[in-house]
């Protein structure tokens, strides 16, 4: 294959640990290990002068921190300096406009990780058709469940290969994430059929040609039983707390329960959206959607005192629908995948697609007779059919007439993210 033909390509594999209580409490200790670098590090940066905030004095800060603080002395060396390596490139994110700036980690509101910055370390085997076997530094030798091919072993060469890995916590235990860096054709304008998507609630992906992407419950109705049980067992134990008084061990572990059940829901709604994404980039070379601002859209209905809103209940029910579907992510994972099969993600503008009738481009007042049922009342038309399969017909007719939306060249590299003064944090 020649050379131009090939690019390389970053990815990442996340796979469940099987960590005895041991090993886990070994993985607890380095991530909180972890968690105090950065806290130390942000303090440290706001103590010292600007010309004093270099790579090599924070280097040594966190060196001299390891000798005087015991714990810290949990976290391997390379992993305190990958701390050091995100902290910085944080503040680096913050001054080109793409984050907010980086602040203190709280013990409970931060997501335990840990990095393991050099895939050499790893020593990765595959010791069963569904088991895998992987090196953790000052933690050991860690079964993982094997659920794709790695680039391991005699499959492993200097284009192909696993350059780190880094283990993070959830409700359902540890996992490991691999980065994996791998040599494949670059792809190049693929030709294949247009369609327009419109997305919902009671239908998740409406498609332009009459297909539709539906989903059930994400959770099981007995285990939907669990969780409403454990939500008011959780309630009735709070009523008897006072305010600011520590949670008690009973309920710490119905909030284990909870958190386990919710992300399991999470987890099997990530699999469909990927499942689906990937077959949608497979079959069609050009993607169309709305341009939805999914931010004013989830706004509360809550109103002020003086003027209160209207059917603030129904409201909060239909943002936390929306929140459940994660159009946004379902989008970005479109993108990145058509990209990498050579298709196209088009964005259109939003306004009208569900009420404008996609026969004879009219939009005539009662023609949503409901959720599912569109009627054009326009006299010379009467169309009738899925409102859904109309909304999606008028996605991808706005593209045809040239109305996709261009972004304004280097806006995301020149506007500063809110509430932000690189100024000063400097």
């Amino acid at each position: 294959m020649s050379e131009h033909a090939v690019g390389k390509r970053q990815f990442g594999h996340r796979a469940r640990l099987a960590l005895t209580p041991a090993l886990s409490f070994k993985a607890d200790g380095q991530a909180h290990a972890a968690r105090t670098m950065w806290n130390l590090l942000h303090a440290w940066w706001q103590m010292m002068p600007t010309d004093k905030r270099t790579l090599a004095n924070a280097d040594a800060a966190i060196r001299q921190a390891r000798k005087d603080i015991d714990f810290l002395d949990a976290l391997p060396a390379q992993a305190a300096q990958a701390v050091l390596k995100a902290y910085f490139q944080a503040w680096k994110n913050c001054w080109e406009g793409r984050a907010g700036a980086p602040g203190f980690k709280a013990r409970f509101r931060s997501v335990m990780s840990v990095d393991v910055p050099q895939g050499r370390d790893l020593g990765i085997v595959r010791v069963h058709r569904r088991w895998g076997m992987v090196n953790l530094p000052k933690i050991g030798r860690v079964r993982f469940r094997w659920t794709k091919d790695l680039p391991v072993g005699k499959r492993a060469d200097p284009d192909n290969r696993i350059t780190g890995a880094r283990l993070v916590k959830d409700a359902l235990g540890w996992h490991i994430a691999f980065r994996v860096q791998n040599l494949e054709p670059k792809p190049g304008p693929r030709r294949g059929p247009e369609v327009g998507i419109d997305v919902g609630i009671a239908v998740p992906l409406a498609l332009s040609d009459g297909e539709t992407f539906e989903h059930g419950e994400w959770l099981t109705t007995r285990e939907q039983a669990k969780l409403l049980r454990l939500e008011q067992r959780s309630a009735a134990l709070r009523q008897h707390r006072e305010r600011g008084e520590k949670a008690s061990k009973r309920l710490r572990h119905i909030y284990d329960q909870i958190a386990r059940l919710r992300a399991k829901s999470k987890r099997r709604r990530h699999d469909w959206q990927h499942k689906t994404t990937t077959t949608l980039a497979r079959t069609y070379g050009t993607v169309v959607v709305e341009a939805l601002q999914i931010t004013n859209m989830v706004k509360s209905a809550k109103g002020a005192l003086d003027q209160p809103g209207m059917n603030v209940a129904q409201k909060s029910g239909l943002n936390r629908s929306i929140h459940a579907e994660a159009w946004g992510r379902m989008v970005v994972m479109l993108g990145y995948k058509l990209a990498r099969l050579g298709g196209s993600l088009v964005k259109v503008p939003a306004p009208g697609t569900s009420l404008r009738c996609s026969a004879c481009g009219l939009t005539t007042p009662g023609s949503r007779e409901s959720q599912a049922v569109f009627v054009c009342k326009n006299p010379d038309c009467g169309w009738s059919g899925n409102a859904d399969h109309n909304a999606a017909r008028n996605v991808l007719h706005l593209y045809r007439m040239g109305l996709a939306l261009i972004p304004a060249a280097g806006r995301a590299v020149v506007r500063r993210a809110r509430r932000v003064q690189p100024a000063t944090a400097r």
